[in-house]
């Protein structure tokens, strides 16, 4: 059951690029290098801040990882701390592949960057 915090890649991409929202990736750098969101900030689970989190009340904040749940996590301290309006992406990065949806990530063979999510 939903309660309005669990929202799917293809409406994040949407708000994403209408910059509606603010893309928190909680992934550790060494996965957000490899391959990301583009917009979306860096703010590792391992070291969570709630309150560093920027809200100007103009966009809400969505939580992104791997999979999903480590979104919720952060989404469940980050609310608890602030009490800001906020979600997180179900299925992670994952699946927002699913989803054909851009990535910006590193090319293995050349180390080059391939950013093919600008918008």
């Amino acid at each position: 059951m939903s309660d309005g915090r669990d929202l799917p890649p293809t409406d994040i991409f949407e708000d994403l690029k209408a910059q509606k929202i603010l893309l928190v990736d909680v992934r550790e750098p060494a996965e957000f290098a490899n391959e990301r969101i583009h917009g979306a900030l860096l703010h590792p689970l391992s070291t969570f801040e709630p309150k560093a989190i920027p809200t100007d009340g103009a966009r809400r904040v969505i939580f992104q990882c791997g999979s999903g749940k480590r979104s919720r996590m952060a989404l469940d301290m980050f609310m608890k701390e602030t009490g800001a309006d906020a979600a997180h992406m179900t299925g992670g990065i994952g699946m927002w592949k699913t989803h054909n949806l851009p990535v910006v990530k590193i090319n293995p063979a050349t180390g080059q960057v391939q950013d093919a999510g600008r918008y």
